[in-house]
């Protein structure tokens, strides 16, 4: 079976529920789709490429990826490694992250298994956190309100531009929802030093999973020198992109407890897991995140987790908040649990125009 078509797209979808965090605000998700057609068999591929994040854009991951299409006609349709020569041409994250993504999803296909099978499942159903964004102290409560009433079990807050304001977000949400909900907090580098040691003192008693990334990369020695206790406390994103950083990261003394994985920040589920494995080995847990991305890049996120043994934690709700879709299936969400769809490949149809 060989790859006889590739079609691509550049798209960019609004939000029906814009937020913002530290550094930005977000209307809109600038994407890349990619189908890749074999015989009966086709695979999907979907990024959303942030430049806070990482500098990548969807024109940067769509032109490199307009680049190499031509060249995976008439390639057999085997494991995603095979292909490691135009990947490797590919500088932009979010253009691995889509070739990668489409590759994997129509080997499995063509396996007639769901890919999490093929990589060694390891997890059936786990919860997700879902995201309010920064906002005053009434927003905040009605948000949660809504997604605790959604059946929601897990609140991801943004804090990181106010720090008195986000102690008493976070001590009014607690209670709010009482015990019973677990939170979590992302700061996206909003924090300087001296507020770090401050913003865990105030939230010991709030029962908080982890602080996500509150300084930014290049003042994270400053969480080298707390004690071990607070550094397992804290979770690496923005300054983990690829199995370089994992393996620094890792090394002591450590900065960070627990690491965030983002395919789009590392460029793909080979990629996501090679970090995974590196956590792995040094005792951290694993927590899978996205951008605001289609529902087949969270299915993509969610067999690389469930085929993780360090996973521990999902934030994967990145396709709630879109306006329309590129895809079907994959995965059910009931009452905050994520589950995988027992269909071939990422278990995601395509809708629309491909």
């Amino acid at each position: 079976m060989k790859i006889a078509q590739a079609a691509l797209r550049a798209v960019d979808v609004p939000l029906s529920r814009p937020y913002a965090v530290a550094n930005h605000a977000t209307d809109s998700a600038g994407m890349v789709l990619l189908r890749l057609d074999a015989g009966p068999c086709f695979g999907l591929g979907a990024a959303t490429p942030e430049p806070e994040v990482n500098g990548d854009t969807r024109d940067a991951a769509f032109g490199e990826l307009q680049g190499v299409v031509d060249d995976l006609r008439g390639r057999s349709v085997t494991p995603p490694d095979h292909f490691v020569d135009i990947l490797a041409r590919l500088r932009s994250p979010g253009a691995r992250m889509v070739l990668d993504m489409a590759l994997h999803d129509l080997w499995a296909r063509s396996c007639g298994k769901p890919l999490v099978e093929l990589l060694g499942r390891v997890h059936a159903a786990m919860a997700t956190s879902v995201t309010i964004g920064i906002g005053d102290v009434a927003a905040t409560l009605r948000d949660a309100d809504e997604y605790v009433g959604r059946g929601f079990t897990v609140l991801k807050v943004k804090i990181g531009q106010d720090l008195a304001l986000d102690l008493e977000r976070l001590a009014r949400l607690r209670e709010r929802v009482g015990r019973s909900v677990a939170l979590r907090v992302d700061g996206n580098v909003g924090y300087r030093p001296p507020q770090l040691l401050t913003l865990l003192r105030a939230t010991q008693g709030l029962d908080l999973e982890f602080v996500e990334q509150p300084l930014r990369a290049d003042d994270i020695d400053a969480q080298r020198v707390l004690p071990a206790p607070l550094v397992a406390k804290l979770m690496a994103d923005e300054s983990l992109h690829g199995v370089a950083d994992a393996q620094a990261l890792v090394a002591a003394p450590r900065a960070f407890g627990s690491f965030n994985i983002k395919l789009v920040k590392c460029g793909g589920i080979a990629a996501g897991r090679a970090i995974a494995a590196v956590a792995e080995g040094a005792g951290l847990g694993v927590m899978w995140g996205c951008m605001d991305d289609s529902r087949i890049a969270i299915a993509a996120a969610l067999h690389a987790a469930f085929a993780c043994p360090a996973t521990r934690w999902l934030d994967l709700d990145g396709h709630l908040d879109l306006s329309r879709d590129f895809g079907v299936g994959g995965f059910t969400l009931e009452g905050g649990v994520l589950r995988l769809l027992d269909v071939p490949g990422l278990g995601v149809d395509p809708v629309g125009d491909w």
